[in-house]
């Protein structure tokens, strides 16, 4: 399997993963710390059942997700701000459907997920050859922006090819 095979497979796996949570969230209708743990868990599983992501790329994409949803919900809750402010773009850029789906898990579980990060302990970085959903991180080291219009994985900044970055929503401009 080539780089990008592997890439293309992470990525497909965050958008089903992401897909699952909310499927799971809407149907039972309960919006827990351990009602999401559990989703998130499940959609695990259901990647590794199905032969979707080996285990060892199924909790890789499990955090992933987990930490793009902590960092929505955070943001959500700071002064009412809202997907498009997060999301840091022109919401027509994005595909309408993880638009939904983003909508679909941060509005009834900002608090919960709030609580979550504390549970989980989760990074604030995000790192090259990670996974992320749409929005926009920047370079800890330049300050250079990268922007996804949807799920892909984060390459080395393209100006002084650092590695690390912070999501920057409506918030934390710069």
């Amino acid at each position: 399997m080539t780089d990008h095979d592997k890439q293309d497979k992470l990525i497909g796996g965050y958008d089903q993963m992401l897909k699952r949570i909310r499927d799971w969230v809407q149907d039972i209708e309960d919006t827990t710390v351990p009602a999401i743990e559990k989703a998130i868990d499940a959609a695990r599983e259901k990647a590794t059942e199905l032969n979707e992501l080996t285990r060892e790329e199924a909790e890789q994409v499990g955090q992933y997700v987990q930490r793009d949803l902590l960092h929505l919900g955070e943001h959500l809750d700071q002064d009412n701000q809202d997907l498009k402010s997060w999301f840091q773009m022109d919401m027509e850029l994005i595909e309408d459907e993880l638009t939904d789906i983003f909508s679909s898990v941060a509005d009834p579980t900002t608090l919960e997920l709030l609580k979550l990060k504390e549970l989980a302990k989760l990074s604030d970085y995000w790192k090259t050859g990670e996974v992320t959903g749409p929005g926009v991180l920047q370079c800890t080291e330049c300050g250079e922006q990268l922007h996804f219009h949807k799920t892909a994985h984060i390459p080395p900044c393209p100006k002084c090819r650092g590695t690390l970055f912070k999501r920057v929503s409506g918030s934390n401009q710069v």
